[in-house]
């Protein structure tokens, strides 16, 4: 098994923002939060005082939101609470990750369009105009068109989470997901790190899928969003 410490995936936003996305970030204080466009991901510290909740609603702007990954800190009462969802955090554990195949293609820039419209239509999760550029991202077309797609997100030290697996209404049942995870599986192990993810409870066919790719529960998450004070 590829021997990584996991303690950093307790905190995998503000960890990556510290890191491997530090050109991707914006920080004020102890605050910390994607650039535009990118994600709207947010970090603070495990007890944060009110001006560090100041200095990351000063980071986003009037009425923003907020991505509170994982993190328990509960804002000030004027931000006003979007969502909760339950979740779970997958981490690789140590089985071959499944083979590539030919129809598996890297997507770049060009693609964004693409993969914006597949965003809207499958609802992966997160997914902005500059979200690309968090890593590489992976997708099979059919016929010329894109239907499915994945890609990695946060970047902890030694770690790459595989996100935004999603595959067209037409072209779901063709193993597709499956094979999209363990091409961007073997990559991130090829450079000496190992994959996690991250998945709501609710979606019990995604968890099944990702036990049978050799991924295993780490903990229970809780995600969460706010929108900054108008």
């Amino acid at each position: 098994m590829v021997n990584r410490d996991a303690t950093v995936l307790d905190d995998p936003v503000g960890e990556s923002l510290r890191g491997h996305h530090a050109h991707l970030a914006r920080r004020l204080g102890r605050a910390a939060t994607y650039q535009p466009e990118v994600a709207t991901f947010s970090s603070v510290s495990a007890d944060p005082d009110p001006e560090e909740w100041a200095d990351l609603a000063r980071l986003l702007g009037r009425g923003e939101f907020a991505d509170m990954f994982s993190n328990t800190a509960t804002p000030p009462p004027d931000w006003e609470p979007v969502f909760v969802l339950d979740g779970r955090q997958l981490v690789w554990s140590g089985h071959p990750p499944a083979g590539t195949i030919a129809d598996v293609v890297e997507l770049g820039a060009d693609s964004v369009p693409e993969m914006l419209d597949l965003v809207a239509r499958t609802r992966p999760g997160p997914f902005w105009p500059r979200t690309h550029r968090l890593g590489t991202y992976l997708g099979i077309r059919d016929k010329g068109a894109l239907v499915a797609m994945a890609g990695e997100r946060l970047r902890p030290p030694g770690w790459a989470e595989i996100s935004a697996v999603c595959t067209a209404p037409e072209a779901r049942g063709r193993g597709h997901a499956a094979r999209l995870v363990g091409a961007l599986a073997e990559r991130i192990v090829a450079r000496g790190e190992r994959p996690f993810m991250h998945v709501a409870e609710a979606n019990t066919g995604a968890i099944a899928l990702y036990e049978r790719l050799g991924f295993e529960t780490r903990k229970r998450v809780t995600f969460r969003g706010f929108r900054t004070p108008h």
